[in-house]
């Protein structure tokens, strides 16, 4: 038996398979990821949701769940949740005559704004979301684009911050990405593997402070899929230079550290070749990562790819490839809500709830 279960894996559709259902039972696998296929209804999702439970009450049901165009449930009384852009732009927004009126008015947005979606999700069962999006808002890369608050490092920190909070009002851990920074590059790291070619110090001083800033109050961080060629010639996600000399060690980072989604071709590109799945799972825990993101494999070939790391990932423990790791484990357990979950009918009557919608964009 493991004592770290590091995968996040996925499933086909809007039921659990006895496949799934096995799957999710081993001893490696940590958690479910939701996508938009997964989604009929409340009533289909929170049916879901209990039954992975059923499974094991460990088990980290996420999503991603950031509002503006990523949103993986938008019908059935989900609240369209605005962009992170949307609310950056309050900031400079003053009402007349009260001069800083606008950055009170984007923190509140911005804490409302986590709060309605930790709220909504937990309704249904959902443990988690990986967001805020901490990256710059630099105007060169397409993926990240409205998912930023802002250019400005310190108007992310402060409204990423005031996200958190909302968050944490509802029960939710937070997932900062994509550390340290995926917003100057123009490449789409879902397709290709971008290079950032500027220096350490250079970065530390822009990209990466809201991670420094953030550091006490960050609950999961997810690298970006980027090499930052002056530092490291390894993607950030694999790189122990960047997760565990520079963010453990300089910044002091004691969270989870989650791999972006290593299904992604661009994503297990180390030395000039791609990674099999099983390398790149065991490239990314031996960095520093606590958690490994696989991500769009059930639905591929029965899902024989997901069944194929799995065996070999226990086959590398044995053979002491890879060795599990109890502080990893730990920080996985600490993603789990600490609190129950109100009923979506008691959510939608209650006065929080209500007045954090009147206070988004």
């Amino acid at each position: 038996m493991s004592i770290h279960a590091p995968l996040i894996i996925d499933i086909a559709g809007t039921t659990l398979t006895e496949v799934d259902r096995r799957r999710l039972a081993h001893p490696l696998t940590g958690g479910m990821i939701l996508f938009g296929r997964n989604w009929q209804s409340r009533a289909q999702l929170t049916e879901l949701c209990a039954a992975v439970k059923g499974i094991s009450a460990d088990l980290l049901i996420a999503v991603d769940h950031e509002g503006g165009r990523v949103q993986r449930f938008r019908t059935d009384g989900f609240t369209h949740l605005p962009s992170m852009r949307a609310i950056g732009e309050l900031w400079g927004q003053d009402e007349k005559g009260q001069p800083g009126s606008g950055v009170l008015k984007a923190c509140e947005a911005a804490t409302s704004a986590g709060f309605v979606l930790a709220s909504e999700l937990r309704a249904c069962g959902v443990d988690y979301s990986f967001t805020p999006v901490l990256d710059l808002d630099h105007g060169e890369s397409g993926v990240i684009g409205d998912r930023a608050f802002a250019r400005d490092p310190r108007v992310v920190s402060l409204l990423a911050r005031s996200l958190m909070q909302g968050l944490l009002q509802a029960g939710m851990g937070n997932c900062g990405k994509h550390f340290p920074g995926h917003g100057a590059v123009k490449a789409d790291s879902h397709v290709a593997l971008p290079v950032d070619k500027r220096s350490l110090k250079a970065i530390l001083a822009d990209d990466a402070q809201p991670y420094r800033w953030l550091t006490s109050v960050l609950t999961a961080v997810m690298p970006a899929h980027v090499i930052y060629s002056k530092v490291d010639s390894r993607p950030a996600g694999f790189s122990p230079r960047w997760l565990q000399d520079i963010f453990r060690g300089q910044l002091g980072f004691q969270g989870v550290v989650c791999t972006d989604d290593l299904s992604m071709a661009a994503a297990r590109q180390l030395d000039g070749r791609t990674l099999s799945y099983t390398e790149a799972v065991v490239t990314a825990l031996q960095a520093g990562c606590d958690l490994a993101l696989l991500c769009n494999r059930s639905a591929v070939h029965g899902g024989a790819e997901l069944d194929e790391v799995l065996d070999q990932l226990a086959e590398a423990q044995l053979k002491g490839q890879w060795q599990p790791n109890e502080v990893s484990e730990e920080r996985r357990l600490n993603l789990l809500p600490r609190s129950p979950a109100r009923p979506w009918d008691e959510l939608v009557r209650s006065a929080d709830y209500m007045q954090a919608l009147d206070h988004l964009p």
